[in-house]
C-alpha cells in the first residue's frame, strides 16, 4: 500500500489504491461493494446496496446548490482479470500490485483495473470531500459490466432523482462519448461424439497475440487466437488424419483472445508438424503489423482418449472457420465507426460439449438480430444450439444535451480547444440507464487508459489530474 500516496489528487489516488487491494474481477464483487457500503456508513451517507452488489451512494447538495438538479456519477466496480504468462497471482483472492513508471500507473504482471476503478475513486473522492461545491450527488457503482453490463441491467434506479449523468468509463482524455452500440452474449454449443483413434498425441498452441477490448480494438486488425486455431486445425486435417480431443482459448467474451490451445491426435506426426510450421510462417506474415509476437507451436502431448470422432472433428473445424467473427459492417452515418461486429472470446471443451462464447455488438438492432439468426442457423445445421443472454440496448445520440454543452464549455476553457464528440462501438452502461431513466442526459468521459483488458494496461497520472479538475468545475457550474 501507499505506492500512490505522493500522487495528486491524493484523495483520488488513495481510494484507487485501496480499491486495487481488493480482488474485484467480474463475478467477484461482494468485497469491493461492501467496501463502498462501509465508506458510506462511516460518513453517514444514504446508500442502497442490492443482491447483485450494485451500490448507490447519495450525498446532499452543498450550500447554495439545494435547488439544483442532481448529478449522477457512474462507473462499474468489476475489472477484467488477465495475467502475463507465468504470473502466479491469484486474482480471485489477491489484489493487484501497483507501480509507478513515469507518468503511468500500472500493475505488475496483471491488468490494472483502471477500467473502471478510476471512476469509483473519483466519485468517492467527491463524496468524501468537504470543500467541493456540488448539487446532490448520486454515485452509482454497478457490477459485472465487463461480462455483459449485468449490473446495469439489474439495478433499481428508483432512488435516483438525477437526470444528468456523467459516466466515467471512457479511456481517452478529451473525448466525450455520446452514443454506443447495443449487444449481447451469444453462446454456441456443440454436442461431442467421441471414439478411440490410433495416432500421435500433440498439443498445438496459437499464442503471442496482442489482444485487447473487442469493442474498442475490433477495428485494429488484430487476430483472434480461437479463429486462427480453426485455420490451423483445418490445414492439419487436410494433410493427415486428425481427431480433436479438446480446444480452448480466451477468458472473457469481450476480450480478443491472445492464446488458444488444442490437444489433438494425428495419424502422421511428421505431416502435422510440417503443416503447423507452415501455418506459423503464413500467419506471422499476415499479422506481422498488428500481432508481431504471433506464434504457432506444436509439442508432443499424451492426449487423453477418447478423441472426438471424425464427424465431430469436422463440425468443430467448421465452427471455428465459418462462424462470423470481427467486423461485419461499418456505419454509413458516422465515418470510421464500426456498426456491427462480434468476437469469439471464450472457447471451452468438456467431455460432452464444446462451447464458443461471443460478444456481439451493433448500433442497429436489425443487424444484431440478423447475426443471431445467422449463428443459430449454422449451429442447427451442425446439430448444436445457441443461447442469448445479457441483451442490452444501444445509447442514441441526442442533438440537444445541456450537460454536454456545459461540459464542452468547461473543457474548452481549460484545454484551449473543444473536446472530440464521438460515438463508440463498445458497449456502455449509458444505454441501459437511458432506458431506465426517462429523459436522461448523459456524457461519458475518462482519463487516458492504454491497452485495457491486457497486462499492459496503464493509466496516465497527468490525465487523471486534468480530468479531475474538469469534473470539479462541471460540478461547480451545475447549480
Amino acid at each position: 500500500m501507499d505506492v500512490l500516496a505522493q500522487l495528486e489528487p491524493q484523495s483520488v489516488f488513495r481510494f484507487f489504491e485501496q480499491m486495487c487491494a481488493i480482488p474485484h474481477g467480474s463475478g467477484n464483487t461482494k468485497a469491493v461493494s461492501d467496501w463502498c457500503a462501509d465508506f458510506a456508513r462511516a460518513r453517514g451517507l444514504e446508500y442502497h446496496q442490492d443482491a447483485d452488489n450494485n451500490i448507490i451512494i447519495i450525498k446532499g447538495a452543498t450550500p447554495g446548490y439545494e435547488q439544483a438538479e442532481p448529478v449522477i456519477l457512474q462507473g462499474h466496480l468489476d475489472m477484467v482479470c488477465e495475467k502475463e504468462p507465468g504470473c502466479a497471482k491469484d486474482m480471485e483472492k489477491e489484489g493487484v500490485e501497483l507501480e509507478v513508471d513515469g507518468d503511468w500507473v500500472r500493475a505488475k504482471g496483471t491488468t490494472l483495473g483502471g477500467d473502471d476503478g478510476i471512476a469509483v475513486a473519483m466519485a468517492l473522492a467527491v463524496l468524501d470531500a468537504e470543500d467541493i461545491a456540488h448539487p446532490r450527488v448520486e454515485a452509482v457503482f454497478t457490477t459485472d459490466e465487463e461480462t455483459g453490463l449485468l449490473g446495469a441491467a439489474s439495478i433499481d434506479t428508483s432512488p435516483l432523482r438525477g437526470r444528468r449523468m456523467i459516466n466515467m468509463d471512457s479511456e481517452a482524455e478529451g473525448v466525450f462519448t455520446v452514443s454506443c452500440a447495443g449487444g449481447n452474449t451469444t453462446s454456441c454449443m456443440l454436442p461431442l461424439g467421441r471414439e478411440d483413434f490410433a495416432g500421435c498425441g500433440l498439443r498445438i498452441t496459437v499464442g503471442g497475440l496482442t489482444g485487447g477490448h473487442s469493442g474498442a480494438e475490433i477495428d485494429k486488425g488484430r487476430a483472434n487466437a480461437n479463429m486462427l486455431m480453426g485455420r490451423v486445425l483445418q490445414a492439419v486435417d487436410a494433410r493427415t488424419g486428425l481427431r480433436i480431443v479438446s480446444v480452448s482459448g480466451g477468458l472473457k467474451n469481450n476480450a480478443i483472445p491472445v492464446e488458444s490451445v488444442a490437444d489433438v491426435v494425428v495419424a502422421d506426426e511428421a505431416a502435422a508438424r510440417e503443416t503447423v510450421a507452415r501455418m506459423h510462417d503464413t500467419l506471422r506474415a499476415e499479422y506481422r503489423l498488428p500481432d508481431p509476437g504471433l506464434f504457432v507451436s506444436v509439442q508432443a502431448e499424451g492426449a487423453p482418449q477418447p478423441a472426438m470422432d471424425a464427424a465431430t472433428t469436422g463440425k468443430v473445424i467448421c465452427m471455428l472457420t465459418c462462424l462470423p467473427n470481427g467486423i461485419q459492417a461499418m456505419s454509413a452515418d458516422i465515418p470510421g465507426l464500426v456498426q456491427t461486429s462480434l468476437n469469439l472470446g471464450i472457447l471451452t471443451t468438456t467431455g460432452q460439449e464444446l462451447c464458443a462464447v461471443f460478444s456481439l455488438r451493433s448500433s442497429l438492432d436489425s443487424q444484431k438480430e440478423m447475426l443471431k439468426r445467422r449463428m443459430a442457423c449454422l449451429m442447427a445445421q451442425l446439430g448444436g444450439r445457441v443461447a442469448f443472454e445479457g441483451e442490452y440496448t444501444g445509447w442514441q445520440y441526442q442533438e440537444h444535451s445541456p450537460l454536454r454543452e456545459l461540459m464542452a464549455e468547461v473543457f474548452t476553457e481549460q484545454y484551449g480547444k473543444p473536446p472530440k464528440i464521438e460515438a463508440i462501438h463498445a458497449g456502455l452502461e449509458c444505454g441501459l440507464f437511458a432506458g431506465k431513466i426517462p429523459g436522461l442526459d448523459c456524457v461519458s468521459i475518462g482519463p487516458d487508459l492504454l491497452e485495457i483488458h491486457t497486462p499492459r494496461e496503464r493509466m496516465s497520472i497527468a490525465s487523471v489530474q486534468r480530468v479531475w479538475k474538469m469534473l470539479l468545475e462541471v460540478l461547480k457550474r451545475a447549480g
